[in-house]
């Protein structure tokens, strides 16, 4: 360890509130010694080698009844379906629940979520929050993602009476904001929100006993490592820490040496974890229009599946060539809002749509059950983006597939990304028209009948007005006042319904035959009527001026008579 990160590692020298000293004494906290020995063995892939624990690991479990939980958190995993407990979770739990600090490797899909919730959820039950201040944190690299996590931990926070809050970008802050100040034991952000709430004063972290880094190899290709380590410099020194990641490259060595005392270790092979529940194909395409051909038959296969492609346009042209042969297409890429994506989202999961045309960041932390095809329309350029992308199916010991459709001159760089892998996959020659195309994904012929998707479309917020909308009136013979008002007291001209202060054929302060009080039926003015009637006026003029009856002056009785005062006629 260099001076420099000696310098920069958070000082642990007290211990977690209410729980004594007994851990920072099994785990050297503080005691000047080094946290973890280095094995000389080089990683795969270009990855760090992983530390040896000094102190040994508790044993694996086999069943979650074995486990020192809350009884409510057990009842709800019974009551959720969860009876036998995945690897990552069997592994990691004893040791997470004792308050070790944890650094798990493994694919997305092994079952993580849950190895931190539990032990977050449990060693955090009992305890109440102050407004602002939570007392665990999962950080995570996605809004999608933090969603995922949410939705996971909520049924078991709820059984044990703890708060969940969610502070994403895109999203309303003063929400976030709000449901900080309410109070909430458990947070689930992404680096940049949390760090905006901070700055406004509307979150804090000294109480932060219990931080959970989920994905962290994707926070640090998205340039969020700074954010992420000045934020672990304000939790509390001497708190838990998980980190979990699916490669682990120098970024990731650097936050291991800074935050994780002596972690428990549990890693799986990325393209190991999933060898007989997942398939790798490789299908070597003559070029760039059959290319296209193959991608449209696979998306209009029977079930669903998510093709990715590398830019925001690509992906929008694609959809859009896939909508017009049929098949239930939508684009999800960071060019759309969060309403939109989060509403794209729901129509892939209900089966409005089937075929999810998306960008890699747009679909990093989706989690979609039941999802057994993953398709690489456009290869990824490194290793780590191909097991993110593969990630999404053979979810949770699932079966699924990858399937990467590769052009002849990108036939060496994806041998080379999968040498990275560490994945063989099965190489395929293949055109529109193959049976074996058909066999391998179970493409189809698209049925040509284009197909239209309400695209979803933002909520706007409805405008603040101090009346009604404009042009809209109010029903013949409304009252007065029932029209728009801020508009610099003119009736609309659009709808040809009201008028400011005035409704569409009822009369305030005026007589006339069409106009309301200051505004017209027809077309709307400004304190006049617009083709009858004018405000404080006679009976008929023929285009009506504000306080008078325009030029017609046909029978204009009191200041009814006045031509050209009006001060704008519509």
């Amino acid at each position: 360890m260099t001076r420099s990160e000696r310098q920069d590692r958070p000082t642990r020298n007290r211990p977690i509130k209410g729980r004594g000293t007994d851990r920072a004494q099994a785990t050297n906290r503080g005691s000047g010694k080094a946290p973890a020995r280095r094995r000389p063995a080089p990683a795969q892939g270009g990855e760090f080698a992983l530390p040896e624990t000094l102190t040994p690991a508790l044993p694996a479990v086999d069943a979650f009844a074995e486990l020192d939980m809350p009884a409510a958190l057990l009842k709800t995993l019974a009551a959720q379906g969860v009876t036998d407990p995945f690897p990552i979770q069997g592994a990691t739990l004893p040791n997470s629940l004792a308050g070790r600090d944890i650094l798990g490797r493994g694919r997305t899909g092994s079952g993580k979520t849950l190895a931190f919730g539990l032990a977050l959820l449990a060693r955090t039950a009992g305890r109440r929050s102050e407004p602002t201040a939570p007392l665990a944190l999962v950080l995570v690299p996605t809004r999608e993602l933090a969603q995922q996590v949410t939705d996971a931990l909520t049924p078991y926070a709820t059984s044990v009476n703890l708060r969940v809050a969610t502070v994403v970008g895109g999203m309303s802050i003063s929400r976030q904001s709000g449901a900080l100040r309410r109070g909430a034991e458990v947070l689930v952000a992404t680096p940049g929100r949390l760090k905006d709430l901070i700055e406004r004063g509307d979150c804090r972290l000294d109480e932060v006993a219990i931080t959970v880094l989920d994905e962290a190899d994707q926070m640090a290709d998205m340039g969020f490592m700074p954010q992420v380590v000045a934020l672990l410099k304000q939790v509390e020194p001497d708190g838990q820490r998980m980190l979990f990641s699916a490669t682990l490259d120098k970024n990731i060595d650097r936050l291991v040496k800074m935050f994780l005392t002596d972690p428990v270790v549990h890693s799986v092979d990325p393209s190991a974890g999933a060898v007989t529940t997942m398939e790798h194909h490789v299908l070597h395409v003559l070029d760039e229009t059959d290319k296209k051909a193959v991608a449209t038959k696979i998306a209009a296969r029977e079930g669903r599946v998510i093709m990715f492609v590398d830019t925001k346009r690509a992906a929008d042209r694609f959809a859009k060539r896939l909508l017009a042969s049929g098949v239930r297409a939508a684009a999800l890429h960071g060019g759309r809002s969060q309403p939109q994506r989060n509403r794209t989202l729901d129509q892939f999961k209900n089966g409005q749509v089937t075929a999810l045309v998306a960008t890699n960041v747009a679909a990093r932390g989706i989690h979609i059950d039941d999802l057994d095809l993953v398709v690489n329309v456009d290869p990824p350029t490194d290793h780590k983006d191909y097991l993110h992308r593969g990630g999404r199916t053979a979810r949770a010991g699932e079966s699924g597939s990858v399937v990467t459709l590769v052009l002849p001159e990108e036939k060496r760089d994806m041998t080379r990304l999968m040498q990275d892998a560490g994945i063989a996959p099965r190489t395929t020659r293949i055109k529109s028209g193959d049976e074996e195309l058909s066999r391998i994904t179970g493409a189809r012929e698209p049925s040509g009948v284009a197909i239209v998707i309400e695209v979803p479309e933002p909520v706007q917020p409805k405008p603040r007005t101090r009346g009604g909308g404009q042009g809209s009136g109010a029903a013949a013979g409304g009252s007065f006042r029932s029209g728009s008002r801020g508009r610099g007291r003119r009736g609309g001209t659009g709808a040809g319904q009201g008028a400011a202060q005035g409704g569409a054929g009822g009369a305030s302060r005026g007589g006339g035959t069409g106009g309301g009080a200051r505004g017209g039926a027809g077309g709307g003015a400004a304190r006049g009527g617009a083709g009858g009637g004018a405000s404080r006026g006679g009976a008929g003029g023929a285009g009506g001026s504000a306080r008078g009856a325009g030029a017609g002056r046909a029978a204009g009785t009191g200041r009814g008579s006045a031509p050209g005062r009006g001060r704008r006629a519509a």
